[in-house]
């Protein structure tokens, strides 16, 4: 993108609230960027009322050099850039949904935001329980075909990043400042791990500082890009909440982990049950629920391939250990154990990774018996 295309997206991405429905309306209808931008220029000169001081603001402030130091930014690296919606790479399920930026800067793999996501988020200031489970449940949805996208905070979020990443998974961050920096400062090193085998997203030119109403919108971002939501932790006025209800404002699935009644960072987890959430214990939970939705949209992936053919093909060799193992009466897991020398926590992820391919099934009496030929 040239300088010139870049700042007039850059204008058209900060401006005001009041000037948004008509920008995005334009876009839609093929208006050109140069021609909308000067339309909402003249719009903005004649604002009044509650909105004037806003527009009055925009058309002061200096887009040059905002473009200046964004475009310095995506020349100084590889893989990033300014992403608008007018791109065909722009996330289909942002169409049609209200107050979601225009553009998106990025740096990673941009077509990561095509693969199936699920959002998982929470408290700051997790348990170390609930980190355990954010980290133990990213995991194993990551290694079941799922994205995991967070924000990029500390707690939960950032247990999300690293269990995806700890499960060579794919790992989506939208942060709520701009990409040449990361905010907390903690979670920089994390950054560039995504930014290396994942993707960063942020609706903030580069040098714009973090501050306390970018979230709400990073929020939404993050509710729209995800099939769903996973509130794991979270008091009854936490962000996360609002994450949630947003997803669900988007038709989106909302998960909440439940916790107990002493806690106080379980309470907005059982609020969002009391309000219809689906409740997790385990990653099966989130993935029954959202196997019509992967298969409508054509995923791959284990989650979606339902099938054993190609699955069997791309086992790793402790699932094929495990599969061969398996025999065509009920198995238990400690059998399983015995037989393949593998830690019990491992043979119950893999079994419910391989129950999702369609290569075993669960026995009525709770055992494993294998469906699908041996590899």
């Amino acid at each position: 993108m040239d300088t010139a295309t870049h700042q007039t997206w850059l204008a058209l991405l900060t401006a005001p609230r009041a000037l948004a429905p008509g920008i995005r309306d334009g876009l839609a209808a093929g208006a050109p960027p140069a021609d909308l931008l000067q339309r909402a220029r003249q719009h903005a000169r004649g604002a009044q009322g509650d909105g004037a001081a806003a527009c009055r603001a925009w058309l002061a402030s200096d887009t040059a050099a905002a473009t200046a130091q964004a475009q310095g930014w995506i020349e100084a690296g590889e893989q990033r850039g300014l992403l608008t919606c007018t791109d065909p790479r722009w996330p289909e399920r942002f169409a049609e949904l209200p107050g979601l930026p225009i553009a998106l800067y990025w740096a990673g793999d941009l077509d990561l935001l095509a693969h199936p996501q699920l959002a998982i988020v929470g408290s700051r200031n997790p348990t170390p329980a609930g980190g355990r489970i954010a980290r133990r449940l990213s995991a194993a949805l990551a290694e079941a075909g799922l994205g995991i996208t967070s924000g990029l905070a500390s707690g939960i979020d950032t247990c999300a990043h690293l269990g995806a990443l700890g499960a060579d998974g794919i790992t989506v961050a939208v942060s709520g400042r701009g990409l040449d920096d990361c905010y907390p400062a903690s979670n920089r090193k994390l950054a560039a791990q995504i930014a290396q085998r994942g993707l960063l997203l942020s609706a903030y030119t580069p040098g714009t500082p973090p501050a306390r109403g970018h979230f709400p919108a990073r929020n939404r971002i993050i509710a729209a890009l995800s099939r769903g939501t996973l509130v794991v932790e979270a008091t009854l006025n936490s962000g996360s909440l609002i994450t949630a209800r947003q997803a669900r404002e988007f038709g989106r699935e909302v998960f909440a982990v439940p916790g107990s009644i002493d806690n106080a960072l379980a309470r907005g987890g059982h609020q969002l049950l009391r309000e219809g959430a689906t409740l997790v214990e385990s990653p099966r939970d989130v993935l029954e629920a959202l196997a019509g939705d992967l298969l409508n949209s054509g995923a791959e992936g284990p989650v979606a391939e339902g099938g054993a053919s190609r699955a069997a093909v791309e086992l790793e060799p402790s699932q094929q250990r495990l599969l061969k193992a398996l025999d065509d009466a009920p198995t238990t897991v400690d059998e399983l154990v015995s037989r393949t020398g593998l830690p019990a926590a491992d043979v119950s992820s893999m079994l419910l990774i391989l129950e999702l391919q369609g290569i075993v099934a669960t026995a009525p009496d709770g055992g494993y018996q294998r469906i699908a030929p041996r590899t």
